[in-house]
């Protein structure tokens, strides 16, 4: 601590964890508009290859839903914009292993988040899924 600092209060405490005053909100934005911008697109060139589209699309299904609480969405929203991002730890370019990386991000957010994937965002999830996968036949 340098001379100058002064020891932080209880409030200013409270006040640097109250998501409302953090930046959580902002990088929740963030990821929400890349979500928005590149999910469809990326799941649309991707759903015949990867087994866990079902998950991340009751992922996103789940996000879109008004009862689902702002931390869970949070959280779902950037597993889902990792699996939009170009750049990760195994890129997707590389065939067999480009997608596991992604793939484990989703089922860890699933694992925690599980519960607030209801059985509707699954029915939802599978039914874009046949949407999506008869489109590209």
């Amino acid at each position: 601590m340098t001379a100058k600092a002064k020891p932080a209060s209880a409030e200013s405490m409270a006040d640097a964890i109250d998501p409302e005053k953090a930046l959580i909100p902002t990088v929740q934005r963030v990821n929400e508009m890349r979500v928005k911008k590149g999910f469809w697109p990326k799941l649309r060139s991707t759903a015949s290859r990867i087994p866990f589209a079902g998950q991340a699309l009751a992922a996103w299904y789940a996000t879109q839903d008004p009862k689902t609480p702002l931390a869970a969405k949070g959280v779902m929203l950037g597993a889902l914009a990792y699996f939009v991002m170009p750049i990760d730890a195994i890129p997707d370019i590389f065939a067999g292993i480009g997608f596991t990386d992604d793939a484990a991000v989703i089922a860890a957010v699933l694992a925690t988040l599980g519960a607030h994937v209801k059985r509707k965002h699954h029915e939802q999830a599978e039914a874009a899924l046949k949407r999506v996968r008869d489109a590209a036949d």
